[in-house]
């Protein structure tokens, strides 16, 4: 445990997200939900970060249509028997309107509408990640930083090429690393000293000394003007006043000669694009470090299996498969298989994922397409070839060229629809997806 020498540590995800630019994968669940390399969900990125960093006093604020991320950490995430105790937790903290009958307005006013569990842990830093990330880091070496620089806050900051910093939020320092400016989306984004053209953007990741999180917080809530954001509102109104420091993300020393990942997959595009990556070797972002494990939850599914079926023969390549998934006399190239799902005999699969429980009818053809879990696509079904048709049928994204089939509408016993509401999908083994 990292206790001790850094005095009290908490860690706090952020896991509200609705997600809104994921849709339709977001449809039933929050973006922290959704499902990610086969076997994990988006939020165990952010979980292992903090756990294999040995911060074990996790709370996870959650929010918007949170039930199947309640029961994935509730299965996987728990400390048991002995272990549990004041300071081993993986506890997740619903919205509940301590100050107002309003959800968390932002962030900000999430942690705000928390802090009696920071007064109650008795922490002395507080480490606020993001949950909707898929990224790698050692949390220990950023906190380690904090201390030796003694900041009152510091901002985990990743280094890109200044020509795509205007896409996110950038951060300005100076030749000590003391962050000057926080800018949201600039034109021009601020240099880093000594990098021309290379910017430094904001991973969403902080930690702060408690006493200056408390004060700045509760400035915050009082402001009307204010969104109660940590990057549009509590971060630019505090370097003026407070230490600030930028920490260089790619710094990071993994064990088991593993890099640093970050990448934010908000959009269908960078979702898509990150499986990609993930399936070439060697990949950026390596799933087979046993000494840095993205932790998850495990099923009692069988093994993954692929067998020559009705004289069709099998060819899967640069494939990541989950446990019970099967490959019966299909071709299966570049592509993401999660569990229990089965392609039929003479399917044709290219550069797609395939959600949990799905099953692919005999002789389909699925090019550069998404879909979501628990659906069953027909005989001989063709998406991903046509983007006028795959629009009119399924959600088609101009910006990737995917083609996402949407998790299927709630189905009653009885002969009633369901209206038209944003309930989840309840399928018969009881999981929510």
């Amino acid at each position: 445990m990292i206790y001790g020498r850094y005095g009290r540590v908490l860690g706090i995800v952020l896991a509200g997200g609705k997600g809104e630019r994921l849709m339709p994968l977001t449809r039933y669940r929050s973006k922290p939900a959704v499902p990610f390399a086969a076997k994990y969900r988006i939020i165990d990125f952010a979980l292992s970060n903090l756990v294999n960093s040995g911060l074990y006093s996790i709370y996870v604020l959650v929010q918007f249509k949170s039930q199947s991320l309640n029961e994935h950490i509730e299965r996987g995430w728990q400390f048991g028997g002995a272990m549990r105790g004041r300071d081993l937790f993986v506890t997740t903290v619903p919205a509940q309107m301590w100050t107002g009958n309003h959800w968390y307005k932002g962030t900000a006013d999430a942690v705000y509408q928390n802090l009696h569990l920071i007064t109650l842990f008795d922490a002395d830093h507080v480490c606020i990640f993001a949950a909707d990330h898929i990224y790698k880091m050692d949390v220990e070496q950023m906190l380690q930083f904090h201390v030796d620089t003694d900041a009152d806050i510091t901002v985990a900051a990743k280094t890109i090429n200044a020509s795509e910093a205007s896409a996110f939020g950038c951060v300005g320092v100076n030749d000590q690393g003391q962050v000057t400016a926080f800018v949201e989306k600039p034109e021009n984004p601020p240099h880093i000293p000594g990098k021309p053209g290379q910017s430094y953007v904001s991973m969403g990741n902080y930690i702060f000394k408690r006493k200056i999180l408390e004060e700045a917080l509760i400035l915050d809530a009082t402001r009307e003007d204010s969104v109660h954001d940590f990057g549009r509102n509590i971060l630019p109104a505090a370097f003026g006043s407070s230490k600030v420091m930028a920490y260089d993300f790619s710094s990071q020393v993994l064990p088991g000669k593993d890099r640093p990942y970050w990448q934010d997959v908000g959009t269908i595009k960078a979702y898509w694009e990150s499986h990609m990556d993930l399936l070439k070797h060697p990949s950026d972002l390596t799933l087979f470090n046993f000494h840095w494990p993205i932790r998850t939850v495990s099923y009692a599914d069988p093994p993954g299996f692929t067998y020559p079926s009705k004289g069709q023969d099998c060819s899967v390549v640069g494939t990541l498969r989950a446990e019970g998934s099967q490959i019966l006399g299909s071709t299966v190239h570049r592509s993401v298989l999660s569990r229990n799902c089965i392609i039929h005999p003479g399917a044709i699969l290219e550069e797609c994922l395939i959600g949990q429980g799905v099953i692919i009818g005999e002789k389909c053809k699925l090019r550069k397409v998404i879909v979501d879990a628990h659906n069953a696509i027909p005989p001989g079904t063709v998406i991903g070839y046509n983007p006028e048709i795959d629009a009119e049928r399924y959600h088609y994204d101009e910006a990737s060229g995917v083609t996402v089939v949407p998790m299927p509408s709630i189905q009653l016993r009885s002969s009633l629809e369901m209206p038209n509401t944003a309930m989840g999908i309840q399928m018969g083994n009881g999981e929510f997806d």
